[in-house]
Parts: C-alpha cells; structure tokens; sequence
C-alpha cells in the first residue's frame, strides 16, 4: 500500500538516457504518497492526471445499473442480439471500476491497461449494436427488405464486418498506449495514438456512410403502412442520436490524440474531459436505448432475421442460383424474339420492294 506522506520525495533512477551517456538519468522515480501518487512527470507516473476516485465510481455505478436494465431487458423481450449491447455496457462499467480502484492504486499498471483498454474500445459494441438493430427493422417493416439494393442481412455482415475492422485497428492502438511506464514508452504510446486515431477516424467515416442510409430508410417509411410506423420512426431517432453520441465522443478522442503525450496538451491532462465527453455520451446513449428498447417495437415472427440451418441455406442459395439463370434466360429468349420479328418485319419489306406484284397478288386473293 502507498505510504501516508503528503508530499512525495524524488530518488534518481539507474535508468540511462536515450540521448545522453548512461551516466545520466533518463528521469526521476518518486517515492508514491498517498494511493500511490506521485508526479506527473516521474517515472513512475502512469496517468496524465490525478484520477478521481468519487468521479469514477460514480460512472462505474451508473454504467452497472444500465448494464443490469438492458440484461433484464434483453430477458423480457427476448432479444438474444442484444448481447452486443450488454456487452458495451459491461466493458463501459468494467473500465470505471478499473479507473476507480487505480485512483487509489496509482502504481498498479494492470487498473491502468485495462481501465485505458475498455473504455475506449467499449463504444464499438454499441455502434455495431445500432448497426444490427437498423439492419432488423429494415427486415421488419420494407416489402422488399432491402435500402440502396442492399438486403437488410447483407447490410448487417457489411456494417458489423467493418466495426470488427476499426475494433482491431483500436485494439492495437490501445495495446500500445497502454505501455505507459516502461522504457522509451512515449515512442509506443504516439504510435498507438495514430493508430488509434486511424481507427476511430474509420469508424466516424461509416457511421456517416450509415447515417445516409438510415435517412435513406426513413423516407421511405410512409409506404409500409401495416407496421407501427410511429414507434418505428421514434427508434430510428433514437439510433440517429446513439451514433452521433458516439461521433460526439471521436471527436473529441481525434483531438485529444492530435495534442500528443505532453503536459501541454490540456486535454490529455483533464480527466474531466474524459468524463464529459467520453463516458457521458456513451452513458446518454445506453439510457436512451433503455428507454426506447429495440423489443418495444421489434415484435413477432418477421422482427427477427430466419433461422435456417446449413442445409436450408444450400438450398436457398441453389434456388437463388437457378432463377437467376431461369431470368437470364428469359432475358435472352425476350430478346431473341425481338429480333426475329425484326428480322421476318425486315424481309417481308425487301421483298415488297423487290416483287411489287406479290402485293397486288395477295390484295387479289384477299378481295376473292
């Protein structure tokens, strides 16, 4: 446990320089004060700021409270695809528990890898969730289940195959800002800040190419009377909001990354910042999905994608297969027999033309 002093005094560590000799010291290690404090600028200081200890609990109780609504949620409207948004949720209480108990144990690296890992890797869960739910209510309310020619399943494999893409892309950005503390440790941590911010930079871009969509579908809605049109429409608002709730927050990750690790980028050393316009928004988004719950308006047997087994999906796609074939065909008989009655038009011209009296004899033969 950290000692009571107040003021923590500073030793010189072994630890050479990279631009000097190895006789002299790279930086200083400081002896941990209270919960383990020490200054920023130590060696053994693995946060840009002094973390608050009531600040993070705080988000760690409300992110479990939506965390256990959505689970009982998930329950009642038996939604099974609501896993992907308890799961965001839990990452999201998951990663204020980390930052709280580190407030109190500054020198622990593992509250400060995992508290920096989840929390900002737990939005993706809740943006493929909106993806899924969009992609769903596509199924349930269009005749032909399909925006922009894409099938709504189509739509979910795209949309959710490319926030596994950024997912991985923040993942090792992550992983390598979280290696605060070991030696030449800034090199990695702004090379994981570029990285990370090429990920959530991708992210944004498809959430604007789906926000297109999502207007794109909402148009539309006027001609599929026979649903809760109204409820319909409310959800979509709410999806609209989540995913700028979300833009909201890479923003604001784009440019607190854009600062670079030092003590003048202000962002960077606020914790408040980061409670504001990280954790709020992504807070606001989780309520608002408690408050308008998919389950509310997905209902019955079309609110949900066809369960087929691995058979059935054969033969779905030989019968897809074969009428795609059956209407080539037909297209090309269509437009053969066009042109055979071009063709037959063309000769009985020509020869018209050519045999005049063939024409007098057939009118001869007609008045006969």
């Amino acid at each position: 446990m950290a000692s009571s002093t107040s003021t923590p005094t500073s030793t010189t560590t072994s630890l050479p320089s990279s631009t000097t000799s190895g006789a002299s010291p790279s930086c200083t290690t400081a002896v941990p004060g209270e919960y383990g404090h020490v200054p920023l600028d130590a060696c053994n200081s693995y946060y840009n700021f002094d973390p608050s200890y009531a600040g993070n609990l705080a988000f760690a109780i409300l992110f479990g409270m939506t965390s256990f609504a959505h689970l009982v949620q998930a329950i009642l409207y038996r939604k099974k695809y609501c896993w992907v948004l308890i799961m965001g949720a839990v990452w999201e209480c998951i990663a204020f528990i980390m930052r709280t108990l580190g407030a109190h144990d500054q020198q622990q690296m593992q509250y400060v890898i995992w508290g920096t890992l989840l929390v900002l890797l737990a939005p993706l869960w809740i943006n493929a969730f909106a993806y899924m739910t969009v992609a769903r209510l596509i199924h349930f309310v269009m005749p032909d289940e399909r925006v922009w020619g894409i099938k709504s399943q189509a739509l979910t494999k795209v949309f959710v195959g490319l926030d596994i893409l950024t997912f991985l892309i923040q993942a090792a950005g992550g992983s390598l800002m979280s290696n605060n503390g070991d030696p030449g440790s800034a090199n990695l941590i702004s090379i994981g800040q570029k990285v990370y911010m090429a990920g959530v930079g991708a992210q944004g871009l498809f959430i604007i190419v789906f926000g297109g969509l999502i207007w794109t579908f909402y148009t539309k809605l006027h001609q599929s009377m026979d649903r809760p049109v109204k409820r319909v429409k409310m959800l979509i608002w709410v999806l609209f909001v989540v995913l700028v709730l979300i833009v909201i927050r890479i923003i604001f990750r784009l440019i607190e990354f854009s600062g670079g690790v030092s003590a003048s980028n202000a962002i960077i050393s606020s914790e408040n910042y980061s409670f504001f316009l990280d954790g709020l928004p992504m807070l606001l988004a989780l309520v608002l999905l408690n408050a308008m719950h998919p389950g509310i308006v997905l209902r019955g047997p079309d609110s949900e994608f066809p369960k087929m087994t691995g058979r059935e999906k054969k033969e779905l796609k030989r019968a897809e297969k074969e009428a795609k074939a059956t209407e080539r065909l037909e297209r090309k008989a269509r437009k053969a027999g066009v042109h055979s009655q071009e063709v037959a038009e063309d000769s009985n011209s020509v020869e018209l033309l050519t045999h005049p009296e063939s024409r007098w004899t057939q009118h001869r033969d007609d008045v006969v």
